[in-house]
This record gives C-alpha cells, structure tokens and sequence, in this order.
C-alpha cells in the first residue's frame, strides 16, 4: 500500500482530523504486517476505535475499506468484509 496515495483519495478530503490520524496510524501499522495478520489488525483497530469512542458512520467505513483493502487479494476481501458485517451485527446488539 502507497501511504501517499491513499491518503490522498477523495473520499477522505472531507473527513475529522481525529478519524485520519486514526486510520494513518493503523496504515503505519498493517504495512509491515504479513498478508495474514490484516484482517485480525481491521478487527483489532475497530475495537480499538470504538474504545477510543472514534465512530466512522456507514459510508466513511465503505470507503475505508475500499482504500486500505486494495491490494488483498478477492478472498481476503471477502474475509473481510463478512468479519466487518459481523463486528457490525454484533455493535447493533449491544447498543
């Protein structure tokens, strides 16, 4: 992943400071991880967002993913995204 290129995608001109910060840092981070430690780290960064009380609404997820998943293969892909609809079935439940 090209750290400067994603970063200047324009789905997150318009984004909180605080939510790029975020993201920036979890990019630093799964850039140096093996292929098969990305998708506990998106799982592992959405606890670590919902903790921090950082919420990303439906679309700046979408596009999140879009951008941070574009070099994983189709299967990681779909991993990640059925791990994403989980974590989100499971956020509608315990609010």
């Amino acid at each position: 992943m090209n750290q400067s290129s994603w970063q200047s995608d324009p789905r997150l001109a318009g984004m909180d400071p605080e939510k790029l910060n975020f993201i920036t840092a979890f990019a630093r981070q799964i850039s140096t991880l093996p292929h098969e430690h990305i998708l506990p780290a998106f799982m592992a960064m959405q606890l670590d967002a919902s903790r921090k009380h950082i919420d990303f609404s439906d679309q700046e997820t979408e596009a999140l993913v879009s951008i941070l998943s574009e070099n994983m293969s189709t299967a990681e892909k779909k991993k990640l995204e059925t791990l994403r609809l989980l974590a989100k079935k499971l956020t509608a439940r315990s609010s």
